[in-house]
């Protein structure tokens, strides 16, 4: 069975710039920590079997972000393939505090073959880019969501 994960690429329009801005998340942990571009990710997770992709995104952006998302109409970006797994992603027009996020936790072994057990957040921080910039901080995979949101918002006109 192919492991799904959903996600949903906040987007809000700069009135000052009419420029386009997504809400990224910094992945946490010690494999991030020192990475910056290509270590942030749409806020996304797995997904349970039979669950409606966009709730389990909202979902997802709930507890990685501390917060439910805006509410609003959601564009379908369509789905990518990515290190064994599918990527369902959804964008929502909507503005959030980036800096009032409260992640989630996941536990690692830390340091490796050491037997202590760590608890990092799934998000260490977030934060709104611009696309030329959220293209370059993004992982590889998920780009394509950035140029999909932006297709879609020049069809909306």
């Amino acid at each position: 069975m192919t492991t799904i994960s959903a996600g949903l690429l906040l987007h809000r329009q700069r009135e000052d710039a009419q420029e386009v801005e997504v809400l990224l998340g910094h992945m946490g942990g010690p494999f991030f920590a020192r990475k910056d571009d290509g270590g942030w990710s749409i806020p996304k997770g797995i997904i349970e079997p039979g669950e409606d992709p966009l709730a389990g995104a909202v979902r997802e952006f709930t507890e990685e972000m501390g917060s439910p998302p805006p509410d609003g109409p959601a564009i379908p970006l369509g789905s990518v393939r990515a290190r064994g797994k599918t990527i369902t992603v959804f964008a929502v027009e909507g503005d959030f505090d980036a800096s009032s996020i409260k992640s989630n936790e996941f536990e690692l072994e830390w340091p490796p073959r050491s037997g202590r057990i760590q608890s990092f957040p799934e998000i260490d921080r977030a934060a709104w880019f611009d696309t030329t910039t959220a293209r370059r901080k993004l992982t590889a995979a998920q780009v394509t969501f950035v140029d999909r949101l932006l297709e879609a918002l020049a069809e909306q006109g």
